[in-house]
């Protein structure tokens, strides 16, 4: 008992707990819109045209981490540490945001023709806008409030984007009885681009106007680019299935794998929150030794892993329930979610070790165990969904997932102190 009273003093003392309990509370509300986003978008769009736009949607994700150029993680590693350079690396996630992003969705329009099927391909520009411009904005703000452990500010964030996703589809349900892929990419677009105007209202108006150095924007680029490297490939194993499904013309597939897949990303949602109050918190003790940053992430990754086979517990006996609450023509979701509900205890274990190695300035390391887990679902997706559709990537996001796992977790152990680093110049 007296254990139980000390343990709970612990947690109400810890700046790190409230954190991740601020990301909680918004996560888990972010959860509940999220879940009547999903079912009323599924019913609407039927498992077909969510197939079209998921595709779409995931071919937009491989490259969308490229479009900050990392500047977010930047701002959060540099400014965290000396808040005072606050404004001109504010002002590098505009100018990196919107200039890269904008260039890299006149690629992905004129190159979906080639990769994507035609249905997907059509509605491509649309999501190129909001996710590559829109969201990554809104993705560098949420790391902007992390950098002061605001993170009650990241998870109003999230929670802004989610509610206005559903007002839109409650809006266009209002409207139409079967919307169409396009249809809701036009609206979801609209509605990223509010939350974004939103976000740089919010942050100019609390922290101030941002301040333009584009000597800065260069001398950070190749650190950036680590971070964005390290995203794109997190894409690629999350994502590439789904690319590759509509790109074989498996667009009732693609829904049905989707759903399921949409499902463990919200079981997922509270060990996101634990990452992201974890993170900040790695980078600050890093200057304290690689084994302090590597005792507090096993800790962590421990308590992850277990919330993820809760989950997994969870997901698995609740899945007959998709068909029921979303409709027949999703009924094969059901055998998706199973194959799947593995993937939080994997997630739980190589987020935390991976931000732990992010944290301590080793994210090189990182990147490269992300690319080769990249590699390794994009050589099984290859082999397992000409042949297997939906079953094949499930079978590539568990191998993935699960050994990147490892590999974190033995990079954690063999890391030593971190790289010193001359400060840069902001002017």
């Amino acid at each position: 008992m007296a254990f139980l009273s000390d343990e709970f003093r612990r947690l109400r003392s810890s700046t790190l707990a409230h954190n991740a309990g601020w990301m909680l509370l918004g996560q888990g509300t972010n959860l509940l819109l999220q879940a009547a986003y999903f079912i009323l978008l599924a019913r609407l769009l039927g498992v077909k045209q969510y197939g079209i736009f998921a595709g779409a949607f995931a071919f937009v994700s491989i490259a969308s981490p490229y479009c900050a150029l990392g500047s977010g993680l930047v701002f959060m590693r540099h400014v965290s540490t000396e808040p005072r350079n606050f404004p001109v690396y504010w002002g590098n996630i505009l100018m990196a945001t919107l200039g890269a992003g904008s260039i890299i969705t006149v690629i992905l329009y004129l190159i979906a023709p080639h990769l994507l099927d035609p249905a997907s391909a059509s509605v491509t520009l649309l999501v190129a806008l909001g996710e590559c411009v829109c969201r990554q904005l809104v993705i560098c703000i949420g790391h902007l409030f992390q950098a002061f452990e605001k993170l009650q500010l990241t998870a109003t964030m999230n929670l802004l984007t989610s509610f206005l996703r559903l007002i839109a589809v409650l809006a266009l349900s209002s409207i139409v009885q079967h919307g169409t892929a396009w249809q809701w990419a036009l609206a979801s677009f609209f509605v990223s681009a509010l939350a974004a105007v939103a976000g740089c209202t919010i942050v100019i108006l609390r922290y101030g106007a941002p301040a333009f150095s584009l000597r800065l924007l260069l001398s950070r680029l190749g650190e950036g680019l680590n971070f964005s490297v390290a995203g794109s490939t997190q894409s690629v194993y999350n994502d590439i299935d789904k690319t590759m499904l509509s790109h074989y013309g498996m667009n009732i597939a693609n829904g049905i794998y989707t759903m399921a897949y949409r499902i463990v990303d919200v079981a997922t949602i509270p060990i996101s929150a634990l990452d992201a109050a974890a993170l900040p918190r790695y980078m600050r003790q890093s200057s304290q030794g690689a084994a302090t940053v590597r005792n507090l992430s096993i800790r962590l990754a421990g308590r992850a892993a277990l919330v993820g086979l809760l989950a997994a517990v969870c997901m698995f006996a609740a899945a007959p329930l998709i068909p029921l609450i979303i409709g027949n023509g999703f009924k094969e979701s059901v055998m998706a979610l199973r194959w799947l509900c593995l993937l939080p205890a994997f997630r739980g274990v190589h987020q935390l070790t991976g931000s732990a190695v992010t944290g301590m300035g080793f994210q090189r390391y990182r990147t490269w165990a992300q690319v080769a887990a990249a590699a390794l679902n994009l050589g099984l997706n290859f082999w397992l969904i000409p042949s297997r559709g939906w079953l094949g990537a499930a079978w590539a996001s568990l191998a993935t997932d699960g050994t990147l796992a490892v590999v974190n977790w033995l990079l954690l152990q063999s890391l030593r102190n971190p790289p010193l680093e001359a400060p840069a110049a902001v002017s």
